[in-house]
């Protein structure tokens, strides 16, 4: 538990430092789980991975549940994850779970259409979802038009290409052009446990405060009114009346 209490102290660093500490939103996970993460799943370094996501869901979100995905030539929405039960995570609902599709080819579309279907239909809100895609290399180009699609949606795709795959579809990301605001960036991290805590969430948030800048000029965020409180001098007009009649029967 002291890791991730440390990872979180990391996150609210960088949240300051970015401005973004009032900021509210819903977080998800997508995994890739082709046949060229074995190692990284079998060696502990997408449990560490969550861990590490967990950590941001824990700040930006209410119940701060991280939604997870994985996927390969198919996709599995799977139980979001705590800090009450993260421990183990990968190996008893990834690994060990005999209905995920495991260590397959790459098909990107159907799971981001997924992410969209739960955050755009089943679970509407005002909070903007912030989705961290995880991706070794080859991802379909196919996508370009769901990134597209989504760019008048309240949500923000952030990949991270980890290793030395081929990330030539997804460095051009910040040049897609045909979207209403610019809804998605990718940063590349070649050893992924080589890398700090406060670097990786820096990385992870470059571009996610000026989304949320431009979405909420071009209405695709509602801007929240902040509450009205009353200063401390006003009294509602029953408070008002009540002592008017106290004063006059001297009660």
């Amino acid at each position: 538990m002291a890791t991730i209490d440390l990872q979180k102290k990391a996150v609210k660093i960088i949240l300051e430092k970015k401005k973004l500490m009032t900021v509210r939103a819903r977080v998800g996970l997508v995994l890739d789980i082709t046949g060229s993460m074995r190692t990284l799943y079998k060696n502990g370094t997408v449990q560490k991975v969550v861990e590490r996501i967990l950590a941001v869901a824990s700040q930006f979100d209410d119940d701060g549940a991280l939604d997870i995905w994985v996927y390969d030539n198919e996709f599995s929405r799977l139980k979001p994850v705590t800090e009450r039960d993260f421990e183990g995570y990968v190996n008893r609902h990834i690994l060990e779970n005999e209905l995920i599709h495991k260590f397959g080819r790459n098909d990107e579309p159907p799971v981001m259409k997924d992410v969209v279907k739960k955050y755009t239909k089943e679970e509407i809100s005002d909070d903007p979802a912030f989705i961290v895609f995880i991706n070794d290399g080859g991802c379909q180009k196919s996508i370009k038009s769901i990134i597209e699609g989504t760019s008048i949606k309240p949500l923000f795709w952030q990949f991270v290409g980890i290793g030395n795959g081929n990330f030539d579809f997804l460095r051009k990301i910040d040049t897609l052009e045909g979207r209403f605001v610019d809804n998605a960036n990718f940063i590349h991290i070649e050893d992924v446990d080589a890398i700090s805590d406060e670097q990786l969430y820096d990385m992870l948030l470059t571009e996610f405060p000026s989304w949320i800048k431009e979405a909420k000029e071009k209405g695709v965020l509602i801007e929240k009114e902040e509450e009205h409180k009353p200063l401390v001098s006003e009294k509602p007009d029953t408070q008002v009346k009540k002592g008017f009649w106290s004063r006059l029967f001297g009660r």
